[in-house]
């Protein structure tokens, strides 16, 4: 499996799976948000917070860049590169040492193409014309573990 759509109709269903998604990762691990001003990626994150026990420490990294989390199973860094000027100003702060550190996850990500680990899970984010709260979560897998994670995803979203 390669790629899903999930249509969710609140926060609290984007922020389940995106906990779903969390219990399957590991240090290591890449998740490329992506999507519209509003669409749900901070709720995303947050909801993948949440399932490490840490919602109460989360707060968005727009002005930090980047925000780390001390899970059981791994340090979480929370990158928002929507400020980056260039590419140039992600390889200044170190950002791809990251990547083998723990779990990332980039909102934004598409502004840091080539910096980015080839193999990862892209999650689009689309908020349709039909109401406010409902988005529309495009989830691709780049990478044969990937691939198997989202299959696990799938299989957990849909038992």
């Amino acid at each position: 499996m390669k790629e899903i759509k999930i249509t969710t109709n609140s926060s609290d269903e984007t922020m389940n799976v995106a906990k779903s998604l969390a219990k399957l990762l590991n240090k290591g691990d890449t998740v490329v948000l992506t999507g519209d001003l509003g669409a749900g990626k901070t709720k995303f994150t947050e909801g993948f917070i949440g399932y490490y026990g840490l919602q109460d420490e989360i707060s968005s990294p727009t002005f930090t860049i980047i925000n780390e989390y001390s899970a059981p199973i791994s340090t979480i860094y929370h990158f928002d590169v929507y400020r980056l000027t260039d590419i140039d100003e992600f390889y200044a702060i170190g950002g791809e040492e990251y990547f083998d550190k723990g779990i990332c996850l980039i909102e934004w990500g598409e502004l840091i193409e080539d910096a980015l680990p080839p193999e990862n899970i892209r999650i689009l984010f689309k908020i349709p014309n039909n109401g406010e709260s409902s988005r529309i979560l495009n989830i691709t897998a780049n990478g044969k573990k990937y691939e198997d994670i989202l299959q696990s995803l799938y299989d957990d979203l849909n038992k």
